[in-house]
């Protein structure tokens, strides 16, 4: 039994061709705001491809930009396809094309809703990615003499200023490395070099931050080093008072500010799977209703559209039995009981010459 039976008029299927020739068009619409969503996002990835490590997180943004200009092809031709079967001896053209065509559509639309799904489980790769290239970027932020990491300083301080945030996970980061540049230490200078001595590695570490961390909003001005020393600051308590720093660090931040991105992304994403498989729906109808008329031969006459021709049970056996079958069209068959044709084949070495007389060959004289 057919599901989800719909009958059709010629006026009816003339509207839903019309219909549908409408909604491809916007369907084309919907696969450039796709590419473009992917293409945003790439663009906002690699603005902070410094303070990000290398892995898979570009693979979202190429998922929605391939989808979207596969989503503008299939749905020009979609259009052309709704807009020919208007016509019954036009759809006779396109009679073999369009079932291979829902299918292909529909293995689209399924690619636009991993799309989807894939804005929503890749905030783990990403938040390791950040906290990877943060660490990084935070090593080398005194190294404004070597080619190739000069930059990471201004990268880093414009990234916590823009962001309001300090450090990787927060401004004690900071207290780990040697952020200061050892052409501006005073080797002279006793207590530069008691803290060289202190440290096992040999790195110049102090209780401070940079510049950037600071927040301007504070009355207080900026307590950027010995800032667990309560006795180096009038009325200061390290442990009661508020900082006038930014407690947040960046790789939270940054987590935030791409998850808000692709959350929206994901929802925009989701909206386009459930036009285009509404689209879809309305082309298996079309598709199946011009099949029937043509079946029936009466071209002004009514015809039966459905979603599947059988049950959803029946229609997935006959699926699987197709998808066990294949590459067995070939193989010859030993069961016992089933019929082979090379099987008791009776041979024959006269090659079917049975009654032939054999003529006896003369003496010699």
């Amino acid at each position: 039994m057919a599901v989800l039976k719909v009958k059709f008029t010629k006026t009816k299927r003339d509207k839903l061709a019309q219909i549908l020739w409408i909604l491809n068009w916007f369907s084309v619409v919907s696969g450039i705001i796709l590419f473009s969503l992917g293409l945003f996002l790439k663009i906002e990835i690699k603005k902070r491809n410094e303070v990000m490590a290398k892995g898979d997180i570009n693979s979202v943004p190429n998922m929605l930009i391939s989808v979207g200009v596969i989503a503008c092809i299939i749905n020009f031709l979609g259009g052309k396809i709704c807009y020919d079967c208007s016509d019954a001896n036009k759809f006779s053209r396109w009679k073999l094309v369009m079932l291979p065509y829902i299918v292909c559509t529909f293995c689209f639309t399924f690619c636009i809703l991993v799309g989807a799904l894939m804005c929503y489980t890749m905030r783990n790769e990403l938040e390791e990615s950040l906290y990877l290239g943060l660490r990084d970027a935070i090593k080398f932020y005194k190294d404004t003499d070597i080619p190739g990491r000069c930059f990471l300083k201004k990268t880093v301080d414009m990234l916590q200023i823009g962001f309001r945030c300090c450090g990787n996970n927060g401004f004690r980061d900071w207290f780990e490395i040697q952020w200061v540049s050892a052409r501006y230490l005073n080797m002279a200078s006793k207590e530069v070099l008691d803290r060289l001595k202190s440290n096992v590695d040999g790195k110049f570490l102090v209780d401070g931050v940079p510049f950037s961390c600071c927040n301007p909003s504070s009355p207080r001005p900026c307590i950027q080093y010995q800032l667990t020393n309560n006795s180096a600051h009038y009325n200061y308590d390290f442990l009661t008072e508020e900082l006038n720093i930014w407690m947040k660090g960046c790789r939270e931040a940054l987590l935030d500010h791409y998850t808000a991105i692709m959350r929206s992304i994901g929802i925009a994403a989701l909206l386009i799977w459930l036009f285009e498989l509404s689209v879809l729906i309305g082309v298996r109808y079309l598709q199946t209703a011009m099949k029937n008329v043509l079946l029936l031969g009466d071209l002004e006459g009514e015809s039966d559209g459905w979603l599947l021709e059988n049950s959803f049970v029946e229609t997935a056996k006959y699926n699987i039995n197709i998808i066990k079958n294949l590459g067995k069209a070939n193989q010859i068959s030993t069961v016992s009981g089933m019929n082979d044709p090379n099987i008791d084949v009776h041979t024959n070495t006269n090659c079917g010459k049975n009654n032939v007389t054999t003529k006896s060959i003369p003496a010699a004289s």
